[in-house]
């Protein structure tokens, strides 16, 4: 909360993968978000290309008046209310086009999955409160045990299809952000 008060622009994501996406995206990077939000206008000044979907309509238009009075143009901003409709905005964007993408919207599962064909070699795919879907060792609240197992079928096929990839878990206490690695 601290953090927050002190870094009124910094996306809603852990301090430490802040930190990490700082030094890690580029100017001429191409990224995904599911979500939008501060993030949104954070990454907007650090990417050369983002397109972020949204479903509620009255979080949109507040967006969409920041991204406005901001002026910024390499946004691509899409209002999808319909689960299904959200998800499908991947069918649009070309598999391996993508420096990352960051899960952090509705459908979080479905989203995930279709972000790995998306995502080139290299690429980083960060999910936000993953602690609520994928088993782990967090104490921040609601996490999900091990002998939980993960949230539903789609999560436990993420978990198989990145089973090699290289990982960063982090955590505020409260909440946890990671960030998965594609391999090359």
């Amino acid at each position: 909360m601290v953090f927050e008060r002190r870094h009124p622009d910094a996306p809603w994501l852990t301090r430490l993968m802040i930190t990490i996406l700082s030094s890690w995206l580029r100017p001429g990077d191409c990224g995904l978000e599911w979500g939008s939000g501060r993030s949104t206008i954070w990454l907007a000044a650090r990417v050369g290309r983002l397109i972020s979907v949204e479903h509620n309509e009255a979080w949109f238009q507040k967006v969409t008046v920041e991204l406005q009075e901001k002026g910024f143009s390499n946004v691509d901003y899409c209002l999808r209310k319909d689960e299904s409709e959200y998800v499908s905005l991947a069918d649009g964007i070309q598999p391996e086009s993508l420096d990352f993408c960051l899960v952090d919207g509705m459908a979080r599962d479905a989203c995930a999955l279709a972000s790995l064909a998306l995502l080139k070699p290299g690429g980083i795919l960060i999910i936000d409160n993953c602690n609520w879907y994928l088993p782990c060792k967090s104490r921040s609240p609601n996490s999900r045990r091990e002998s939980d197992g993960p949230a539903s079928n789609a999560w436990k096929t993420f978990l198989a299809e990145v089973q090699d990839w290289r990982y960063v878990w982090t955590t505020s206490g409260v909440t946890d952000t990671s960030l998965w690695l594609k391999p090359m």
